[in-house]
């Protein structure tokens, strides 16, 4: 009881799960917004969803949206650096905008910053040697035959 009553003034909660603002795609680091406008001039396959989840983000060609395998296009006449295609299931193509750069997000981001951070690391590392040591003395009062409180 107390290690939990410890470990929450150390780690505050977060929510695990992730609440998505709008539908995205990631593309070499950048987050593409899907729009709802759709194109039919596509030039060629640029990159495809590498990993999908709704709930955790990931490195790499993710999306919350489409599936792994999905494919992305360039477009004709456009930057793929500021709009680039996502092939839809029914052979239709919608474009996504780029956001900017994408940055994965930790549960832990900000816990260990500053000068917070050094303290909740100390404590940590307090209550780890006290554990190690807890644990040597019972096995060695447990071969003795000697108990631990005595």
């Amino acid at each position: 009881m107390l290690v939990v009553f410890i470990s929450t003034l150390i780690f505050p909660t977060k929510s695990l799960a992730t609440s998505w603002a709008y539908s995205f795609v990631v593309w070499e680091d950048n987050i593409y917004v899907i729009s709802d406008e759709y194109v039919s001039e596509i030039n060629s396959e640029i990159g495809q969803v590498s990993k999908y989840s709704d709930m955790k983000s990931y490195p790499g060609n993710f999306s919350n949206t489409y599936e792994k395998g999905t494919k992305y296009y360039s477009i004709k006449g456009i930057n793929p650096n500021e709009v680039i295609a996502i092939e839809e299931s029914n052979g239709r193509y919608i474009k996504a905008y780029r956001d900017g750069e994408y940055e994965i997000r930790s549960v832990f981001d900000g816990y260990f910053d500053g000068q917070q951070g050094v303290i909740r690391i100390l404590v940590l590392l307090s209550i780890g040697i006290l554990a190690v040591m807890l644990i040597y003395k019972f096995k060695k009062n447990r071969k003795n035959g000697k108990n631990l409180f005595r």
